[in-house]
């Protein structure tokens, strides 16, 4: 995992919350958005926590940028700033989630192993703004609806819309992995869409997913609580 933030003392508290002993391995960490991109060609970090706000390259940037590269891993986003627009922005340039840096680090945990195993990881308490500012300005396209794909493409696709990896989709539904990443190939196809952000929009909007619904297993109450 690569940690990028500008402030030593949240990379501190970061490390003390993803800790070895629970399967995290901190590969490398950066101070700045412009240090991402060299730093997972030299780490191969399998996911980049990244904050939003940093003083020369923004974490939306670094998350372009990234996503530009040959090989990028998924990105979650981390940040103080409950800004509609900045994590709509965040989701527009790639990234595979988002977290509140006020979210208990139970959350955090599951929020970064939900995104190393390809899942994507929307804080639920506010998912809903945020992908209405994300499609106000990169709606999703209605060419095709949800008719063109089967019943088990359907659920595939609710089931992306809540969050869930290949691994989690293939648990539920009793399928191989590679059973799932077909039907994710073919979602993406046929709705024409550019990667999971926007299948969960879609999801959305096309009630696959019913808005306001919790987030099962999520934890309550504000703040990483964190332990030794």
């Amino acid at each position: 995992m690569l940690l990028v933030d500008d402030q030593e003392l949240v990379r501190s508290g970061l490390r003390r919350i993803l800790r070895r002993k629970d399967g995290f391995v901190i590969a490398g960490e950066c101070s700045d958005g412009s240090e991402v991109v060299a730093a997972v060609r030299e780490h191969d970090p399998d996911v980049v926590l990244m904050d939003l706000r940093m003083k020369r390259v923004d974490g939306i940037t670094a998350t372009r940028a990234l996503r530009a590269d040959a090989a990028h891993p998924p990105v979650l986003v981390l940040t103080t700033f409950d800004d509609d627009e900045l994590l709509s922005g965040a989701l527009r340039a790639g990234a595979a989630g988002f977290i509140l840096k006020d979210s208990p680090a139970e959350e955090l945990i599951r929020g970064v192993r939900t995104v190393a195993a390809g899942g994507s990881c929307l804080d639920p308490s506010v998912t809903g703004r945020v992908l209405s500012t994300y499609r106000a300005a990169a709606p999703v396209t209605d060419r095709h609806g949800t008719a063109e794909l089967t019943a088990r493409e359907t659920e595939v696709l609710a089931l992306i819309g809540r969050g869930r990896s290949n691994t989690e989709i293939a648990r539920a539904l009793g399928i191989s992995e590679v059973t799932v990443k077909s039907h994710v190939g073919h979602i993406f196809v046929k709705l024409d869409l550019r990667d999971r952000a926007a299948a969960i929009v879609y999801a959305f909007d096309h009630g696959v997913v019913t808005p306001g619904a919790p987030t099962p297993g999520a934890a309550g109450g504000g703040g990483w609580d964190v332990r030794a």
